[in-house]
């Protein structure tokens, strides 16, 4: 039997996926040793993991695009989870950076506008995980600021009221939430889990897995293998574990 007969005999495996929604720190996540990269690594034989993260976008852009990135389609194509991962463009100080601030009512009102968009095309909350922006560390980013010809354009208690607002969403919406600009603070310097002072570090990528890991698992938990691990491949028929849709 041809490869070609041999895979439509038995039809196509219908991969789910995991959509990361966000400004550079999605973008960056599939980087060597990244959050995204280290999730799509434990998920390889049950989802596909997609990387839609934008640098230098806000949540008024990310609004915008986002029927673009999940239309109407077949209810077959809808992720089974999405993170929502904005705050660090939009807390920019406006007399400093007015083109990637955002003010903070409008932040709140534009998150709790794509957790509404994402269940009129059938993504329900539980399938929605906010994630605040993470701290800024100040010296190192006026260091960054000052390399790129400006002033500090960033301060981290502007940006924990902007946490703050996604936490609220979160709340208003039903979804999950991750804190991360308060759990990365907690009692710790948290300079080490930033690469340049906004940035996440190796350290602040393994540090984002740990909690948003336990918030996804519960959702992805009972999606079943759909390919064996090695180990299980029968061996005389490799037929019956490979093109058994999952079940072996």
């Amino acid at each position: 039997m041809a490869l070609s007969e041999a895979a439509g005999s038995r039809g196509s495996l219908l991969w789910p996926r995991v959509l990361l929604f966000g400004d550079s720190i999605t973008q960056f996540a599939f980087q060597q040793g990244g959050w995204g990269a280290s999730l799509a690594d434990k998920l390889v034989r049950k989802c596909d993991v997609l990387n839609r993260g934008f640098s230098g976008y806000n949540t008024r852009w990310a609004k915008i695009i986002l029927p673009r990135i999940i239309g109407n389609g077949s209810g077959l194509d809808r992720p089974v989870a999405v993170t929502i991962f904005f705050g660090a463009n939009d807390s920019a100080l406006k007399d400093e950076n007015p083109k990637q601030h955002i003010p903070l009512e409008e932040y709140l009102d534009n998150l709790k506008s794509m957790v509404q968009y994402l269940k009129s095309v059938d993504i329900p909350e539980k399938r929605v995980i906010l994630i605040t922006p993470p701290p800024l560390c100040e010296t190192a980013w006026e260091k960054e600021c000052i390399l790129q010809g400006c002033k500090l354009n960033r301060l981290n208690l502007v940006t924990g009221e902007y946490a703050k607002a996604c936490l609220q969403a979160a709340r208003d919406c039903g979804t999950g939430v991750l804190d991360l600009w308060t759990l990365m603070q907690d009692n710790r310097d948290f300079s080490s889990y930033l690469s340049d002072g906004l940035h996440l570090s190796p350290k602040g990528n393994e540090f984002l897995l740990s909690h948003l890991w336990p918030l996804l698992e519960k959702q992805l938990s009972p999606l079943p293998l759909l390919l064996p691990y090695w180990r299980d491949v029968t061996e005389a028929n490799p037929e019956l574990s490979l093109l058994g849709g999952g079940d072996h």
